[in-house]
């Protein structure tokens, strides 16, 4: 059940972070928890690896090439998702629509899970 509502939480925010910044989606509504999918799955496994890596810049800039990191795993998501035919018409390629894209994004998320609280808490 948590996992569905995740899975929920994400395509919310995703359908609003594509519809707020031009990232190129078709506007399809039902791909958008396959999206959302992908998206869960590039956090899980590529994110750590590349936030890992890249530890010395993210300490070097106060926090703030995390930004970077959620765009390059938002522009991953979008590349993955229009290779295999899930909701998108173009990969865009204006650097600062995914900049802006991930700070959307973060901000839907965490607005999104501070109101819906674990069962955990």
């Amino acid at each position: 059940m948590k996992f569905l509502i995740r899975l929920i939480i994400n395509a919310v925010a995703l359908g609003l972070t594509f519809w707020i910044v031009d990232l190129c989606w078709n506007g399809e509504v039902l791909p958008l928890l396959i999206i959302a999918l992908i998206f869960g799955v590039v956090n899980a496994l590529v994110r750590p690896l590349i936030a890992i890596l890249t530890c010395p810049l993210v300490i070097l800039t106060l926090g703030l090439f995390l930004v970077i990191i959620n765009a390059i795993m938002l522009w991953l998501t979008i590349w993955i998702s229009q290779a295999i035919g899930f909701g998108f018409t173009c990969v865009p390629d204006f650097f600062w629509n995914l900049i802006l894209g991930s700070i959307v994004l973060s901000i839907i998320s965490g607005v999104a899970t501070a109101l819906i609280k674990d069962d955990n808490e």
